[in-house]
């Protein structure tokens, strides 16, 4: 059975949010909430007439591509995992059916 959520104040360009969160995930939640404050005062900059959807948008779409990059590296990573292990394989096969001498 898990907990019920509990609410947890985040602050977003000095605007506060309630939002709810399971305990045990609360500590990552006020992280996320700190690296998006970051990320939307990075893009606001010092334009504070910027609408605030605009750069929450623009936020979202910044750390949405630095998701695909980072999966696109992971599969281009399983991949060359995937190679090497088949060819330490293909080699270990090698060994084991040659007959000793």
């Amino acid at each position: 059975m898990t907990s019920p959520a509990t609410p947890v104040s985040i602050r977003l360009l000095d605007r506060e949010y309630t939002v709810g969160c399971e305990p045990d995930e609360r500590d990552e939640l006020l992280a996320a909430a700190k690296l998006l404050d970051s990320k939307m005062r990075e893009i606001r900059g010092s334009n504070r007439m910027v609408a605030l959807d605009r750069v929450a948008v623009l936020a979202a779409l910044n750390f949405a591509h630095e998701l695909q990059q980072l999966r696109t590296e992971e599969g281009r990573h399983d991949r060359e995992l995937a190679r090497t292990l088949a060819d330490l394989n293909r080699k270990l096969d090698g060994l084991l059916d040659t007959p000793p001498a």
